[in-house]
């Protein structure tokens, strides 16, 4: 902050005119009235003849700094912290209401603008010489310089203040979305309020794996983040909407991630709760790990490997003779069946979609209807049996030595 002008610095300029203080203050109330106009007209935000509260405390401002500054003149070593604690207060006030510092600079401009031509208006009428007006004009820019550097140190506490309070606000909600059972959305819609996020009506959830480089974290404003969690996760803002392209470039810099299912802001734990759980299969290489995993893209594995432990207690009873066969052959046969059975009996579909003959994939069947008996063949029961086999062929436990 700038330091008001010392006593040596006065003495080798000289002496300001003994009655000098006396000719300002009898203009006083008329200067305040110049600038307060001036300033209704240049600055919107001021406009309006009352201004409201707002702009009355603006003017009371200007009220106190011309008179401070007149004041000065008499008294060059006056101290100014009263005058630069408003000015710090005016600042974090602009800050608070989430404006800019432009209207209070602009303010401060015009009232010294006003100034100046009233100074020079008065050395011409009095016969002040090039000195006196040189020193007035100097000190009204220092004293400018100050309040303009207290407003901006008041505006730059406060907007740290306010982040810092912004963040653990949104780190409050980041943590109400995935809570069980969800308090409801009156409380995060109230939350979401007081933390500056827009409320989506949909949230997706991600799952990172721990470690993301702390150079890739550079997310769209509104995705919530906890970096610290055992498994880091982030709060997706919907999603699938505008903005999705942005999303997968970043999820592709902080490496392995699984996106939970879309929901609504009252469900965030179901979609974490899924997306942790493809995070899982994907680090047991059971879902791709080169690219983002979608929780919706692989609906059958997930809710087949999330029943994974009963599926294997009962597998042997539904698979059977398939189970007792050697992996060699017992992984080509499930793979085959399981195939055939999602191309709707197609063999011909099922054997594009293995790149094998056709006649491959008939041999394969009927082998598997002497291995069981012809129990597949029935309808009954066939999406216990499809989602055995996709158990066995997605669990690797087709390819295990039994």
């Amino acid at each position: 902050m700038v330091s008001p002008p010392q006593n040596g610095h006065r003495a080798a300029q000289g002496s300001l005119p003994a009655g000098l203080p006396g000719v300002l203050r009898q203009h006083l109330r008329a200067a305040i009235e110049e600038m307060e106009r001036e300033i209704r007209d240049q600055v919107p935000e001021y406009a309006g003849a009352d201004g409201g509260e707002y702009a009355q405390r603006v003017e009371q401002t200007v009220s106190d700094t011309v008179a401070f500054f007149v004041d000065s003149v008499d008294h060059p070593d006056a101290d100014s912290r009263k005058l630069t604690e408003l000015y710090v207060r005016l600042g974090e006030q602009e800050a608070r209401q989430g404006r800019s510092l432009d209207a209070l600079q602009t303010a401060m401009r015009v009232s010294s603008q006003v100034a100046c031509r009233r100074f020079i208006k008065d050395a011409y009428r009095l016969g002040w010489s090039r000195e006196i007006l040189g020193r007035l004009t100097d000190s009204l820019f220092l004293l400018v310089a100050r309040i303009a550097d207290a407003a901006a140190q008041g505006y730059a506490r406060e907007q740290g203040q306010l982040a810092t309070e912004r963040e653990h606000r949104r780190g409050r909600l980041r943590d109400l979305l995935v809570t069980e059972p969800s308090p409801g959305p009156e409380a995060v819609a109230e939350l979401a309020q007081a933390a500056r996020w827009e409320l989506p009506k949909h949230i997706g959830l991600v799952a990172l794996a721990a470690g993301a480089p702390s150079g890739a974290r550079i997310l769209p404003p509104a995705v919530l983040a906890d970096w610290e969690a055992p498994v880091p996760y982030l709060v997706v803002p919907d999603p699938e909407g505008p903005g999705r392209d942005r999303l997968w470039t970043a999820l592709h810099k902080l490496g392995t991630s699984a996106i939970g299912p879309t929901v609504p802001v009252t469900q965030g734990a179901v979609s974490l709760r899924w997306a942790r759980h493809a995070l899982t299969l994907i680090e047991r290489d059971l879902l791709p790990r080169d690219a983002p995993v979608r929780c919706v893209d692989h609906v059958t594995s997930l809710a087949t490997l999330a029943a994974e432990e009963l599926i294997g207690a009962t597998a042997g009873a539904v698979l059977g003779p398939l189970l007792e066969l050697p992996p060699a052959r017992r992984r080509p046969l499930a793979e085959t069946l399981l195939t055939y059975l999602q191309c709707g009996d197609n063999a011909v579909i099922a054997a594009e979609r293995l790149h094998i003959h056709e006649q491959t994939v008939r041999y394969r069947l009927r082998r598997i209807a002497e291995l069981t008996g012809g129990r597949f063949s029935a309808l009954d029961g066939r999406l216990d049996l499809m989602l055995m086999l996709s158990w066995l062929v997605r669990s690797g436990r087709a390819a295990e030595t039994a």
